[in-house]
């Protein structure tokens, strides 16, 4: 009976050690983004999509994770699924705005944008800055 009470609660200190890990990758993948080791930041933004795969704030930085390494495929899908998971997430919408407009598909700039202004709380300022690039676009196409 004892042996068995302590199986138990060993048991159960590695259920608790192990939750209290998985929900610490994404903050510590975080602090190594900050400071620019993302490498290491990358492998606990994944490990963190295994055990939640639902939380949309590890693929938006895997997405600016793969932006830095000139990835666009990658950084593209980690945007879309960012978005898929969360809609109104105007970080992502901004990113996926900006790729949109390398590739000059305005139209679907001009959708995000739509988008982008009915969500934006901390980025409204950066509208200016599509604003601009569009209006860039538009001055090369007359002449």
């Amino acid at each position: 009976m004892i042996k068995f009470f302590f199986i138990t609660i060993a048991f159960s200190l590695l259920l608790i050690g192990n939750s209290y890990s998985k929900e610490n990758f994404f903050d510590e993948a975080k602090k190594l983004f900050e400071k620019e080791k993302y490498n290491d930041s990358k492998f606990l933004f994944q490990r963190d999509i295994v055990f939640n795969p639902k939380k949309a704030g590890s693929y938006l930085y895997l997405a600016k994770i793969f932006k830095i390494e000139e990835n666009l495929k990658e950084e593209e899908k980690n945007l879309m699924t960012t978005l898929l998971l969360d809609p109104k997430n105007e970080e992502a919408i901004y990113l996926l705005m900006n790729i949109e407009i390398e590739r000059s598909n305005f139209a679907k700039v001009k959708d995000l944008k739509k988008n982008f202004e009915k969500v934006c709380s901390k980025l409204c300022p950066k509208i200016s800055s599509i604003n601009e690039k569009l209006k860039n676009f538009d001055t090369k196409n007359e002449s």
